[in-house]
């Protein structure tokens, strides 16, 4: 076997921190205006993320990528790099060509994939090499030494090492076989089994300190924004007494920001915190996404930079109200898939996907599951709120966390989240499960693990929402049952004390009485909202997963087609949005995208038996194609949008 060319990546060592910080926090158009700003196309070994550690250099490649569906690699000694394959660049997802048919299920049940790199460094020392996301399963060796194990994508993870000056391989294998086993673990997915690295890879010098984790916390008032911002301070010397230091930048205004200074043990991490006010702030908002740069620094040894927006949301009763002013959530869903990439998203398709939601009017998004933090920084700078899906994603009503090992798990992936994402202002709410049945489970772990992260959230991140999604679609009304058997609760138990708003998922005209007419479905529409608001009293409401497939193989009157589609998202969208207690509907969801291939339609088919026709393993739900293709819903979804933003200002 014929071993692959060696491709050699140079990682530059940081110039003299000294004047590092100097740029930093002096000069004008530093390190955070010289990068690529959101959309912008970034250089070859400049991170497509603009935020985290200063010194990163981005490991996108070439890299050789081999499969591995006998699991052989491992005997085989690949875990030193002498393995054949293709030259990619990273992110890469091996299966993301089959997701239908017959292909489609064998790619879905998984397989294993090695990715191989040359790195080299001109300096001894400590380096870390970050991943933004491997699924499902990822080993990582460094010379043939592992250095680093982690479980779950959508989760960052560092790899650290000493390296000495020279050339060096990195190796990573990546597992995502069987998927329902991954389920029974508390790893449930609601999209397609994509594997492999699915977000950037980047590498970093490591100093006496590392700064990491930055949150930030607006405050509103007199004119002026009081910002509270904190950050974990990493002592990798002696003991000794550590000051962070830093500056929030905007048009050549310069504010200083200072923190006391702690004694820091050797190997101790604490968080710091500070004020500073910024008077007559530039406030983010959509349609005025203004952003400040923020950059934290030790001096001479580490610094962080940032992209931070000045807003405060709050709830004030039912409604949520951004900078003072009330606003309401109108958009769609999205996931972060497509074709022949997967979720290993790059920067053009991640700015086609915003550009889909200016094009419907969105001022809202929602994702079930972590955005890549580059996706984070485009939805920041354009004005796009985030109902962010944390923790597990479960299916309707399940909870597989189950067990105090999966519920510490559970939790850590919450701290992690939290800790990568908090300082985007494009997150308005943290939701923390996927279609809650009536008021959870509590033999299960459910209702506890709630509590505790809700608090927690509250605690931590008061500038945001904490939200429950609630699988409420109907199923059919009676005299007796005004919410049609909807898995809601009679009233709202304890697990909903600390969470400001409720995310109703409810398919009104698609899997409760599809085909009946649309004056039937408002009607229907009239009376469950008034029992969901009685449910609920005291909860901002968002109606956040509502829709009907469509596509050209079916009758475009009939559920299905196209027309069918469009007339029941601009009539639920009209229905939800005349109710006053309503604070926005959120279309699931904005392309199609890939799913499991046992999914194909789910109950419309047994309405229907059989004469609508869907394709398997391919959500059509989408305003948009797989392919970016606007559907004739896109127009009647933007006019009804328009026409809530209109009646807001009434």
């Amino acid at each position: 076997m014929s071993l692959a060319p060696r491709r050699t990546l140079l990682i530059l060592v940081p110039v003299v921190l000294a004047a590092v910080l100097l740029a930093i926090l002096l000069l004008p158009g530093g390190p955070t205006t010289s990068r690529a700003a959101a959309g912008d196309t970034a250089e070859p070994t400049k991170p497509v993320t603009i935020s985290g550690p200063f010194g990163r250099i981005a490991l996108g490649g070439p890299w050789t990528v081999a499969e591995d569906a006998r699991n052989t690699g491992l005997r085989a000694g690949w875990r030193g790099g002498n393995f054949s394959g293709k030259d990619v660049t990273i992110p890469y997802v091996p299966n993301a060509g089959r997701i239908t048919g017959a292909g489609g299920v064998i790619s879905h049940r998984g397989s294993i994939a090695w990715y191989r790199t040359k790195i080299q460094v001109d300096a001894d020392g400590q380096y870390a090499i970050a991943f933004g996301s491997v699924n499902h399963h990822a080993t990582v060796w460094v010379d043939g030494k592992q250095v680093a194990d982690h479980t779950g994508e959508f989760l960052p993870f560092d790899a650290r090492m000493s390296l000495k000056a020279g050339e060096h391989t990195l190796v990573v294998r990546a597992d995502w076989r069987d998927p329902e086993k991954m389920k029974a673990d508390g790893w449930h997915r609601l999209w397609f089994n994509f594997g492999g690295i699915n977000r950037e890879v980047t590498i970093r010098k490591l100093g006496p300190s590392e700064v990491q984790a930055p949150y930030v916390t607006t405050t509103l008032g007199g004119g002026a924004a009081k910002v509270r911002i904190s950050a974990e301070v990493v002592n990798r010397s002696v003991e000794r007494d550590v000051r962070l230091t830093g500056v929030l930048r905007r048009d050549g205004q310069d504010i200083q920001v200072e923190f006391p200074s702690v004694r820091l043990k050797p190997k101790e991490t604490r968080r710091v915190q500070t004020e500073v006010t910024v008077q007559d702030p530039a406030l983010w908002a959509p349609g005025s996404p203004n952003l400040y740069d923020l950059t934290l620094a030790v001096p001479n040894e580490s610094a962080y930079q940032t992209r931070i927006g000045l807003r405060q949301i709050e709830k004030r009763g039912t409604n949520i109200f951004l900078n003072g002013e009330r606003i309401t959530l109108r958009g769609a869903s999205i996931h972060e898939d497509a074709p022949g990439y997967g979720t290993g998203l790059r920067p053009e398709q991640m700015d086609s996907l915003v550009g889909d939601l200016k094009e419907i009017g969105a001022n809202a998004t929602r994702a079930q599951h972590p955005l890549s933090p580059a996706l984070l920084e485009r939805l920041d700078a354009a004005g796009i709120l985030l109902w962010q899906g944390v923790g597990p994603t479960d299916s309707p009503g399940s909870w597989k966390s189950d067990t105090p090992a999966k519920a510490a798990v559970a939790r850590q992936r919450v701290q992690t989240t939290l800790d990568e994402q908090q300082t985007h202002p494009s997150i308005v709410v943290w939701n923390l499960v996927n279609e809650i049945a009536r008021n959870g489970g509590t033999d299960n772990g459910q209702v506890p693990y709630i509590r505790a992260m809700s608090k927690k959230l509250k605690t931590e991140d008061p500038g945001r929402l904490t939200a429950l999604d609630v699988w409420a679609t109907p199923v059919k009304y009676t005299a007796k049952d005004p919410v049609g058997g909807a898995r809601v609760p009679e009233r709202m138990g304890s697990v909903y004390r600390d969470i400001d708003a409720i995310g109703v998922t409810s398919y009104q005209g698609w899997y409760s009485d599809p085909g009946k007419s649309m004056a039937f479905l408002k009607d229907s529409i009239r009376r469950f909202t008034g029992e969901i608001k009685r449910i609920y009293a005291g909860k901002i409401l968002v109606l956040t997963e509502f829709g009907a497939e469509a596509n050209g193989e079916n009758a475009t009157n009939r559920p299905g087609g196209y027309g069918y589609q469009a007339d029941l998202l601009k009539t639920t969208i009209d229905a939800y949005s005349a109710d006053p207690a309503m604070s926005g509907t959120i279309v699931w969801n904005l392309r199609d995208f890939g799913v499991a291939p046992t999914f194909i339609g789910g109950s419309i088919r047994r309405t229907y038996k059989g004469t609508i026709r869907l394709v398997r393993g391919l959500n059509q739900k989408g305003l948009f194609t797989y392919g970016g293709r606007p559907k004739p819903s896109v127009a009647p979804v933007r006019a009804a949008l328009q026409r809530a933003a209109d009646d807001l200002q009434k």
